[in-house]
């Protein structure tokens, strides 16, 4: 039984590490985006690998736990839930690099960018990104709640970008090939949001044994 604690602890010591990681990368990712800043963007680049395998790390720990151990109740639904939130942060962390390779492709253009607020958007996303993960730390289900909350503020911004990216195109071609690249920025952003939300959810799980996913009256 000590062991298992141990291997328990590991594990989420494990996930902590990688979401350091993974909001580091997106951190570095927008500010490539936003300063135009090379190094920036490789550096997200390169800490891809170091997530990737953690991911397998966390993915194959879970899974001996599952069958080694055979874990009931709370212990069960922490390891699975583990397994849930390292994949929602492995994509997080492709998504930090699609953005750096977006910043990389707008610096070998002239420096023309619509009038769209992409650093308030990316703080909406990191904000709950962050929040989602205390709330795991802290078992904090109200926190994980104001997370699923957050998301339709993230939605709308996403809806404004878009009308104000597509009217800098229709300005000039040479516009064009930028506002495209400043349309999958404001996507990833979007997107990473939802994966905060997909972890508020089963923080919700854990802590609470509730399923909230598909029915957002429960979290009123």
């Amino acid at each position: 039984m000590e062991q298992f604690r141990e291997d328990l602890k590991e594990l989420n010591n494990r996930l902590l590490e990688m979401s350091g990681l993974v909001e580091s990368s997106i951190a570095h990712s927008v500010n490539a985006v936003v300063r135009r800043d090379r190094d920036a963007a490789l550096m997200v680049i390169q800490n891809e690998s170091r997530i990737n395998e953690l991911e397998i790390h966390i993915d194959s720990g879970s899974l001996r736990l599952l069958a080694l151990q055979q874990p009931v109740a709370v212990d069960l639904r922490f390891v699975t839930m583990s397994m849930k939130i390292n994949n929602n942060l492995e994509r997080m962390g492709d998504i930090a690099v699609n953005i750096a390779k977006r910043a990389l492709s707008l610096l070998g253009m002239p420096a023309l960018k619509p009038k769209i607020d992409i650093p308030y958007m990316a703080g909406l996303a990191q904000n709950m990104i962050a929040n989602s993960m205390d709330a795991f730390v802290r078992r904090d289900a109200e926190l994980a709640r104001n997370v699923l909350k957050s998301d339709d503020a993230v939605d709308i911004l996403r809806d404004e970008l878009y009308s104000k990216i597509v009217k800098f195109m229709e300005e000039s071609p040479i516009k064009i090939h930028p506002g495209i690249d400043y349309l999958f920025v404001a996507r990833g952003l979007e997107r990473l949001a939802d994966h905060a939300t997909n972890i508020a959810e089963d923080v919700l799980f854990f802590v609470q044994g509730v399923e909230v996913r598909h029915h957002a009256q429960q979290i009123q």
